[in-house]
């Protein structure tokens, strides 16, 4: 089996590792299927059971590999909630990272609108017009409209056809979650989301790539002054 020969780095399990990786993604071991025994493969690779194991742990820890007992250890397909849900978490303690991850959407969504509104259909608009209802819906009920607001960015995401893009989408939803928890619960905030949204599906309506980044950038920049101003403590006093 290619890549499978004797290994003379120092750093062994890191290079067991690194043969294995290159070894699922170019199909040489399937998802679904067993790898080779840790003795197998130490014999093969020319180093201890010990480094095997020890490159396993590593693939297991990025969900690149699945130990099953009694079945022995299978490629995995490398899931992203493993790098998502970390790095959630730290954002919604870290000032600095929640600004960066808005510095992201800066740049990405209102480029990602600008494509949808000269790749979107005639339904696709009608199911972001129906998500700004709901979420307006929802507002008069006194309820949160969190679902509504990220199904929004997901379906806009979706309008652009690119499959890429609505992964992409798909990971700043996730890390978005703290944030738009917090911010949604702010006096004011619902409504700036709802007008937002709405700004964004008129222009994809009338198919104006400019007016729908436009819309997006403000939409995003009106985030931005909500959470500055939850971050800066109120003034005490007079003035």
């Amino acid at each position: 089996m290619r890549l499978i020969e004797p290994i003379k780095k120092t750093r062994i399990p890191e290079e067991i590792a690194q043969r294995i990786r290159t070894l699922i993604q170019d199909g040489t071991l399937k998802v679904g299927e067993a790898l080779p025994s840790e003795r197998d493969l130490a014999q093969r690779f020319g180093v201890s059971r010990g480094s095997v194991r020890d490159a396993f742990r590593m693939l297991e820890t990025i969900g690149l590999l699945e130990s099953r007992h009694g079945q022995g250890t299978f490629p995995h397909e490398l899931d992203v909630e493993k790098l998502v849900t970390p790095l959630a978490s730290v954002l919604s303690f870290s000032s600095q990272l929640q600004e960066q991850l808005l510095d992201v959407r800066r740049m990405f969504e209102p480029a990602v609108a600008r494509v949808a509104a000269r790749r979107i259909t005639a339904g696709e608009v009608a199911d972001l017009d129906r998500i700004v209802k709901a979420q307006r819906a929802r507002l008069r009920a006194g309820e949160s409209t969190i679902e509504e607001d990220t199904a929004f960015h997901a379906a806009l995401a979706k309008a652009t056809h690119n499959q890429i893009v609505e992964r992409i989408m798909q990971t700043l939803n996730d890390l978005l979650v703290e944030s738009r928890t917090h911010t949604l619960q702010q006096r004011g905030r619902p409504q700036r989301s709802i007008r937002g949204h709405a700004a964004v599906v008129a222009a994809l309506a009338k198919g104006d790539a400019d007016g729908a980044a436009r819309a997006m950038t403000r939409h995003i920049e009106q985030i931005g002054e909500i959470l500055h101003s939850a971050e800066t403590p109120p003034k005490t006093g007079t003035s």
